[in-house]
């Protein structure tokens, strides 16, 4: 199925095919959300490690694959990558958001020099490329992210990581609200599950952002073939 055709949601079920998305190599940048080497850990107990071995077998056998060919691409084609990890500056985690700070699942303690908090070894940055480090959901909202896009004449957003219902989508609002164009790769993106997964790419897709596979992100660049 085409990307012009997947993941609509009610809203969309009867709109027109979108238009072709050109993309054009210096005014787009890659953003890499939050591929840390915390979430490829055991859990706490083997039972939970058991519970979610659908999301590892997803990020080793398909997103961190498909989320390194596509920073490879980019990084040829001149495409600015930016990577984006929560990790709080306070050894104690008083400077995180609300969000990072209730009980559960999302209760994260990441200080920034803790090699839990580090993005995994296969998508580390090269070179120059900038990282956020930010304490909220959203990589714009927590972060200068917003300024240093608008100070490289950035217009064009490809979005890529974990988790898709959490700091994804949060991350995509936040740069549509702002303008800016969003195409979320589906197969360089994970939830806990693939219900999850497919059940938040049908919410933002065709309003925050557009949805497609790698392969067809990488023919939307201008000159590709």
């Amino acid at each position: 199925m085409s990307w012009k055709t997947a993941y609509r949601s009610f809203y969309y079920e009867t709109a027109e095919p979108p238009e072709d998305i050109v993309l054009d190599p210096k005014r787009t940048a890659l953003l890499m959300i939050d591929v840390q080497k915390t979430y490829l850990q055991d859990k706490e107990t083997p039972e939970e490690t058991a519970r979610w071995q659908p999301f590892y077998a997803r990020m080793n056998d398909t997103v961190i694959p498909n989320c390194a060919k596509l920073i490879e691409t980019c990084r040829a084609k001149r495409i600015e990558v930016i990577h984006a990890r929560i990790a709080c500056h306070k050894e104690d985690g008083r400077d995180r958001s609300l969000s990072q700070k209730k009980p559960g699942f999302n209760y994260l303690l990441l200080p920034k020099t803790l090699e839990e908090a580090q993005i995994v070894d296969e998508l580390a940055p090269v070179g120059d490329e900038i990282t956020v480090e930010k304490t909220t959901d959203s990589a714009l909202t927590g972060t200068n992210l917003r300024l240093i896009l608008r100070n490289m004449e950035i217009t064009d957003v490809i979005v890529a990581g974990i988790f898709t219902d959490q700091c994804v989508s949060s991350t995509v609002r936040s740069l549509a609200d702002e303008s800016f164009g969003v195409v979320v790769v589906d197969d360089c993106c994970a939830a806990a599950t693939m219900e999850l997964h497919e059940a938040e790419l049908r919410i933002i897709n065709m309003i925050y952002c557009h949805v497609a596979k790698r392969d067809e992100v990488e023919g939307f660049v201008q000159g590709s073939a």
